[in-house]
C-alpha cells in the first residue's frame, strides 16, 4: 500500500504530518531535545527497533529538523542535534505537552515540569498573537485563505 504524500497537500498542517506525523518522530525530537542524542541511548529509552530508528533520524535528517555529527572517528560514531527547524517542531512539541498534560496525566498529574528560562518558574505554554500578544485560540480566530492557497 502506497503512503499518501502529505507534504504535496496544499495544507500547513499536512506538510508538518508528513515530516513528523509517524508515532516514533516526536519521540525522537522529544529524546534529542532533552538530551538523549546518540543512536544507542535513543534506542535504549524507547525501546525502538534499530531497523525502524535508523529510517526516522534518516527522515528526519533529510527533512532538516535533525542534524547528524560525528562524535567519534574510531571507530566512526554519530549523535544527532536539532537544527532551528527541529527547535520550533519542539515548540509544537510543548503545545501538545500541554494538551496531554490537560487531558490525559490523569490523577498523578504531569509526568515532566518545564521551567521558564525568563521567570524561573514552572509553567506551561500558552499560544499567543504574534501581532498584539493577546491568547490566540481556535475559537478566537477566522480562517483565511492565505497567498500560498492556490
Amino acid at each position: 500500500m502506497q503512503r499518501t504524500r502529505f507534504g504535496e497537500m496544499t495544507c500547513s498542517i499536512a506538510r508538518t504530518m508528513d515530516v513528523i506525523g509517524e508515532p516514533w518522530s516526536p519521540l525522537i525530537l522529544r529524546d534529542v531535545y532533552v538530551g538523549v542524542s546518540r543512536f544507542d541511548q535513543i534506542q535504549e529509552d524507547l525501546g525502538i527497533s534499530r531497523k525502524v530508528l535508523a529510517e526516522r533520524l534518516k527522515w528526519l535528517v533529510e527533512q532538516g529538523v535533525l542534524e547528524r555529527r560525528e562524535y567519534s572517528a574510531k571507530p566512526p560514531r554519530h549523535e544527532y542535534a536539532l537544527t532551528a527547524k527541529g527547535t520550533e517542531l519542539v515548540d509544537l512539541l510543548l503545545v501538545m505537552v500541554r494538551w496531554g498534560d490537560r487531558w490525559t496525566a490523569g490523577e498523578a498529574g504531569p509526568p515532566v515540569l518545564y521551567r521558564h528560562h525568563a521567570c524561573g518558574r514552572t509553567g506551561h505554554v500558552e499560544l499567543c498573537c504574534s501581532e498584539c500578544g493577546q491568547p490566540m485560540g481556535a475559537t478566537d480566530i477566522d480562517v483565511l485563505p492565505g497567498p500560498g492557497s492556490a
